[in-house]
């Protein structure tokens, strides 16, 4: 068997019978056309090592060898589809390592990286783990990915590139812009998917902020950043009162070292604006 001679996934899927699971969030994109262009965000894939959550049937894991990706490492939980995933490892030989593991708990070590090297994260995520898994990627250090191409539902890709004032920016914008800029590249309509979603999705492409640019403290971003989305209708004043009371420091005392109005609401605040507050958080917990 070679690349040419793979089967359509729509007789894969019937061949070996994986209908898609709702506990696992699968939505099967079988549309080459759209994998190969989600496969061309990636950048240069001659001398790349590539980490593939979830690959289901194989469609986006077809485009990325197809389209020059030196190896893959596909990652995937759901056991029914490991046969299929054979299929595509005989077409294309030692360039795909099919690690039948749960993507939340497998660490950097196990994806077996050569020292210093950065992957290439490439997914349709399943819906009802994306986040927790990016927000995993993001905090991660060292850092072991050089960019990530990310499909997830569109109302979380636009969480994740909102500006400020925007109704969507909240604690997924604060904490993807303190580690790493994202970049919203199109929009995949529900119909495109098998079975089709109730929603549209999107993807994301995000690259790591070069060392040294990182916000390290994730920890104190992300009390800031619930204390003050928690409650997003409130002022600050209030709002931050639940972190504040973790610290020796009252909300107005936190914002004042960051000369931020209390009277402001938190989706009026820039990033910078909570990193300071975390800087502040963390030093009046010491």
């Amino acid at each position: 068997m070679s690349a040419d001679t793979l089967p359509p996934l729509r007789e894969v899927i019937a061949a070996h019978g994986l209908g898609a699971d709702k506990r696992f969030g699968q939505h099967f994109l079988l549309d080459l056309n759209l994998t190969a262009k989600i496969a061309r965000l990636c950048g240069d894939m001659s001398a790349a090592t590539f980490v593939e959550i979830g690959p289901g049937p194989g469609g986006l894991t077809r485009a990325l060898l197809s389209e020059g990706a030196r190896r893959v490492i596909a990652i995937e939980k759901d056991a029914r589809f490991l046969p299929a995933l054979e299929e595509v490892s005989a077409a294309f030989g030692s360039r795909l390592k099919v690690i039948e593991a749960d993507a939340l708990t497998i660490t950097a070590t196990a994806l077996g990286l050569e020292d210093g090297e950065r992957a290439i994260i490439a997914a349709n995520l399943p819906y009802n783990v994306g986040t927790a898994l990016y927000t995993g990627w993001l905090e991660a250090e060292p850092v072991w990915w050089s960019r990530a191409v990310l499909m997830f539902q569109k109302e979380v890709a636009q969480r994740i590139v909102a500006p400020v004032g925007d109704d969507a920016y909240g604690r997924l914008a604060i904490l993807t812009a303190a580690r790493a800029q994202a970049k919203y590249a199109f929009t995949l309509p529900a119909r495109a998917f098998t079975p089709p979603p109730k929603v549209d999705s999107a993807v994301v492409v995000v690259d790591p902020l070069p060392d040294g640019e990182r916000f390290d403290d994730t920890q104190a971003l992300s009390a800031v950043t619930a204390s003050a989305f928690g409650q997003r209708r409130k002022t600050l004043r209030k709002s931050l009162a639940q972190a504040a009371s973790q610290t020796r420091a009252s909300a107005e005392e936190l914002l004042a070292a960051c000369d931020i109005d209390p009277g402001a609401r938190a989706e009026t605040i820039p990033p910078e604006g909570f990193m300071a507050l975390a800087r502040a958080w963390r030093a009046a917990r010491s």
